[in-house]
């Protein structure tokens, strides 16, 4: 079967170089699953899972939190601030992020946004861990 080389990259390290049969990841606009063969592309990513089909038939999952994706050839490259293996993500901090979130006064568009967005990531967050346990 053909195969894609995943490249997973933060500014501290590389999580992940590795043949993948697929991923699907969240883009800025909804998400996006690729495959080998896919055409070329380049993505603003959003908030949410990194899911990974592993060569080998097992999948792994990564919370991703913003950043740009890049298909050139057979070599997918995720660029992001910040991933964290679900094993990594403490359940009780995302759900103390996501209420403190959920009940922040705005007084601003800049400040709605923003509580909209730590709302987004502290759901991912929690859904990525949940879903490993």
């Amino acid at each position: 079967m053909p195969e894609l080389r995943l490249v997973l990259v933060t500014p501290e390290t590389t999580l992940l170089d590795e043949p993948v049969r697929g991923l699907r990841l969240p883009m800025f606009d909804g998400q996006a699953g690729i495959l080998p063969g896919r055409a070329p592309m380049v993505g603003r990513l959003g908030t949410g899972e990194l899911s990974v089909e592993l060569s080998d038939g097992g999948t792994e999952s990564f919370f991703v939190d913003g950043g740009f994706v890049q298909v050139k050839g057979e070599v997918v490259s995720v660029l992001t601030d910040r991933a964290l293996e679900p094993s990594k993500i403490e359940l009780a901090e995302a759900d103390a992020g996501l209420s403190e979130a959920v009940g922040r006064t705005t007084t601003s568009d800049e400040e709605s946004d923003a509580r909209f967005r730590d709302q987004e990531r502290y759901r991912g967050m929690r859904a990525v861990a949940k879903k490993a346990k």
